[in-house]
């Protein structure tokens, strides 16, 4: 459990969760903003210390929570993956062999050697991704922070999810794309207010979490309705009260 504080107002960040990730296991995190869903991860990878209870992480783990954390916007994007290589556990040696296939994973391509703050938030999240998968980490932990890539880099990443899985690596993953987690998870948790309200099979749990936001407020609904249209995701079960001659939009 984490205690911390919102606009002067303490509360549990985090509370009652007991939660077991096996290895090889692709976890999916849903829940709305502030449900607790990135203090967990923060929590597994020792970034959040617990106030109770005990976090055990077995294995090498490589983190994406933050855009440009670990990276400094004065050094070359060459020299940030180098840097973070070894942070990540690997020898110089292994660093220096690996960070051709880093960079053209990456497809910087020539602004590899520009300081990155003359990078776009993509550009960002290409080198960190690039850099985390290629530690061959035995648990990758991932906070969203894909959604701000493009859609071909995205495949590009989710590829190399499968590439992991086989080799047994566990991925744990914050996002609110419901088709990803459908595609590559395992099993999906549903978070509220710090805590988990609902583990299990990924089409059941997202199926339940979306009917609960169409049943929400008036002004949530239609927020996460066009959503959802948008995605080509809206369940068929999902009837909302309507006007004459159509469903509420």
């Amino acid at each position: 459990m984490i205690w911390t504080q919102r606009k002067g107002e303490a509360f549990w960040a985090l509370s009652d969760i007991s939660l077991d990730v096996t290895r090889g296991e692709i976890l999916g995190v849903i829940g709305a903003n502030g449900s607790g869903k990135s203090t967990l991860l923060r929590t597994m990878v020792g970034l959040s210390p617990p106030t109770e209870g005990t976090v055990s992480v077995n294995g090498r783990y490589a983190a994406l929570l933050e855009l440009g954390a670990g990276f400094h916007p004065d050094g070359t994007g060459r020299d940030n993956a180098f840097v973070n290589a070894l942070f990540m556990g690997l020898s110089k040696q292994r660093a220096r062999e690996l960070m051709p296939e880093i960079l053209e994973f990456s497809g910087l391509g020539k602004f590899a050697d520009q300081p990155m703050r003359t990078y776009s938030s993509g550009m960002y999240v290409r080198l960190g991704f690039a850099v985390a998968v290629h530690v061959q980490p035995e648990i990758l932990v991932i906070d969203e922070i894909l959604a701000v890539g493009d859609a071909d880099f995205q495949q590009k990443c989710f590829d190399h999810f499968a590439e992991l899985k086989q080799q047994s690596a566990t991925i744990i993953l914050v996002t609110h794309s419901m088709s990803t987690l459908r595609e590559f998870a395992d099993r999906v948790i549903h978070m509220e207010h710090g805590r988990v309200v609902n583990d299990g099979d990924p089409d059941a749990v997202i199926d339940k979490y979306m009917m609960n936001r169409l049943t929400a407020s008036p002004a949530a609904r239609k927020v996460f309705r066009r959503s959802l249209e948008a995605q080509g995701l809206l369940p068929e079960e999902a009837v909302e009260e309507s006007t004459p001659g159509g469903v509420e939009r």
